[in-house]
């Protein structure tokens, strides 16, 4: 990264455990699987701290730098804002439901600049790398690589970012992409086609796949709104709501649940200690739902249907940013795993169901959502109206996404423009030559 002021530790205070075997690694900041062979299995992180001590006076997610695998803490992070919203709680019915906001809110501590949750994944992620890394590869539908796109381009990151054009109106910027930060658009694509192409070019020398959910670094980076929620509410929820597409944030809270819990996280004075881990209430748009799917059909493995029929759901979907075709959901430790562990469920929401929980939040709180958290509020209200959660219950809603409206009219977002635009990806070689010729001259990588 360029220069900036970062405070480096000497050595990891965490080593990477596999989910699967159990083999333990010294992580080197990049890697993202377990080389033994047998079925896939999510890395997952052990800490030398083994009790919740958040760093008071650091406001960003590196107050929790102890349950982060960084060895650098890269400045201007935010956190999430999580608050009991009095008025959705009275309109619910709920009178203990708690909001993660996630995005551009001032007056309620909301300062993530893109408005989206994924900036927690990019601080995480950088400030995991090696000292000289190579260039990162990033995949997205949009919010990913705007979370990426700002804080690679603020510290001067080589970054590589390929996102399918529907995911491009999300690159609205505080400032102008570096000259090291390469945005691809793929016309007539979807976010599997991004992933795909990311794979090929990351197997080139001179660059380095960011990895999505096999990445420690977006996990626990995701980890942190379970911590914010846990600090500001006082003990873990009972129920946990977002909308999901590879569900990496609810592999991340359970994640994180399991960790407090075995920390002795804290419990309301007025209750007995949680003996149960928050239930996972995942979503997913209903016209493109794999996950729910396979969970509603009791199977481990994803029920598939067509590639020409996925891609006419992904285009018919209300929250395109929910659109993956290929979540890790059969993997160990993965969707299916921490949605038995943690006796979950998947809902489906509808594109009207979600467009009303919008507009409803808009109303009460006066401040702007994204479709993936408006799928999220959707789901919600409807296991209330179905009396799936008790009065009594604690909840929170993840807001994953919002703010990105009051943005605009507070500041003068930059649009980012492509540094190329692939028409068709009928060759992925082809595609990767064009993509390597965007570096080789600037960056001299061979």
């Amino acid at each position: 990264m360029g220069d900036i002021a970062v405070e480096v530790s000497g050595k990891r205070h965490y080593s990477l455990v596999c989910s699967c075997c159990g083999k333990q690694y010294a992580d080197d900041g990049l890697m993202l699987t377990c080389p033994n062979g047998h079925e896939p299995a999510l890395l997952q992180t052990e800490y030398t701290e083994n009790n919740f001590t958040p760093v008071q006076g650091d406001e960003g997610i590196f107050r929790y730098r102890h349950w982060l695998p960084v060895v650098r803490e890269i400045p201007g992070s935010a956190r999430p804002a999580v608050f009991r919203s009095e008025r959705l709680s009275r309109l619910v019915g709920l009178p203990d439901l708690w909001v993660a906001f996630n995005g551009y809110w001032p007056e309620r501590g909301g300062l993530l600049e893109t408005g989206t949750f994924k900036e927690l994944e990019a601080y995480t992620v950088l400030g995991r790398l090696p000292k000289d890394p190579v260039v990162l590869v990033v995949a997205s539908a949009g919010n990913t690589a705007a979370a990426f796109a700002s804080v690679c381009s603020r510290y001067g990151q080589p970054c590589l970012l390929i996102v399918p054009e529907v995911g491009l109106g999300r690159l609205k910027l505080p400032e102008a992409l570096h000259p090291s930060v390469r945005l691809v658009v793929l016309e007539d694509a979807d976010y599997a086609d991004a992933i795909a192409l990311a794979e090929a070019v990351g197997k080139l020398t001179g660059f380095q796949l960011e990895g999505g959910v096999r990445n420690v670094g977006r996990r626990d980076g995701l980890a942190t709104v379970m911590y914010s929620a846990v600090e500001a509410m006082g003990e873990l929820p009972d129920f946990y709501f977002q909308a999901v597409g590879s569900a990496a944030g609810g592999i991340a809270v359970h994640e994180a649940a399991k960790r407090l819990m075995a920390a002795g996280a804290p419990s309301n004075a007025s209750t007995a200690p949680k003996e149960a881990l928050p239930r996972l209430f995942l979503s997913q748009n209903e016209s493109f739902a794999p996950i729910h799917r396979a969970w509603q059909a009791g199977q481990r493995f994803l029920v598939r249907g067509s590639v020409e029929d996925d891609k006419r759901a992904v285009r018919r979907a209300f929250a395109d940013e929910l659109t993956n075709r290929f979540p890790p959901y059969a993997v160990h430790s993965g969707v299916y795993d921490v949605l038995v562990e943690s006796d979950g469920d998947v809902l489906a929401v509808d594109g009207e169901s979600a467009r009303a929980a919008r507009d409803m939040f808009n109303d009460i709180e006066s401040i702007d959502i994204e479709p993936a958290s408006a799928v999220a509020a959707a789901s919600l209200l409807s296991a209330v109206r179905g009396g799936r959660i008790p009065r009594d219950a604690s909840v929170l809603l993840n807001v994953t996404g919002g703010g990105r409206a009051r943005m605009a009219r507070d500041h003068s977002p930059i649009q980012a423009e492509p540094s190329l635009r692939i028409a068709s990806l009928g060759s992925l070689e082809e595609a990767v030559n064009q993509i390597t010729g965007l570096f080789s001259v600037d960056l001299q990588i061979s």
